[in-house]
């Protein structure tokens, strides 16, 4: 059962390997590159709130690498150090893509809203239905096992909603940066650009995984059905 598990996650894993390697490339090279403004990402997050009508985020910091991510539950944008005391065309790209997030809260963006709201249900189902398909395969009761894959399913579509979000956030703060003149020249144009596509792969990436283990239960829970006839 491991082994099939495992060429099951096959795709889902090299697609992973490639997406890190993007973002950690990308990141590498750009962090290194100064913006033409001298702009930290706590700086680029204070010029750009009043120019697009986000002075009620506010901003905080929080441990680790690459953490940076927006609240909606309390309006807050928390930036890792890196990406906060750094004046980098990677901190300006990283900080713009999570007031992205702000925006689409702001105007209460559909996909967003759904992404939040299902939140309960993955966490609920990704634990819980397992747990029924196992049950449901050792016990050949193929109703239990087709509810666990039901709920499982529910991981497949927060990936799915997960991806159309983050690419609009991108797009977001690709718009704000040259609306608002922080992006100065070409170089940090395709700089922001590659840092937001790299990005994107790990979302390609998790939404792949997501499916090829549906997929793997839903295979599982196929032998319920095989042993009960």
């Amino acid at each position: 059962m491991y082994f099939e598990y495992f060429l099951y996650m096959i795709p889902g894993l090299l697609l992973s390997l490639f997406a890190q390697s993007k973002v950690k490339s990308a990141y590498n090279k750009w962090s290194q590159v100064r913006n033409y403004h001298n702009l930290t990402g706590l700086e680029t997050a204070e010029q750009l709130k009043p120019r697009v009508g986000l002075e009620n985020v506010k901003i905080t910091r929080t441990k680790g690498t690459l953490t940076d991510h927006y609240d909606p539950r309390d309006d807050t944008l928390a930036l890792s150090p890196e990406v906060a005391d750094q004046p980098s065309v990677a901190a300006m790209a990283i900080t713009a893509h999570e007031l992205g997030h702000a925006m689409q809260d702001k105007t209460s963006y559909g996909p967003m809203r759904l992404r939040t709201t299902i939140v309960p249900l993955v966490s609920f189902g990704s634990n819980i239905g397992i747990i029924l398909v196992m049950i449901g395969v050792l016990l050949s009761l193929s109703n239990l096992a087709t509810i666990g894959v039901v709920l499982f399913s529910s991981t497949a579509v927060f990936s799915l909603v997960t991806l159309p979000v983050e690419l609009d956030a991108s797009k977001r703060a690709r718009a704000m940066l040259d609306q608002t003149g922080l992006v100065a020249n070409e170089e940090e144009r395709v700089g922001v650009k590659q840092m937001l596509d790299a990005a994107a792969w790990t979302y390609v990436a998790g939404l792949a995984t997501s499916l090829m283990q549906l997929l793997y239960y839903i295979s599982v829970a196929g032998r319920a059905s095989g042993r009960r006839r």
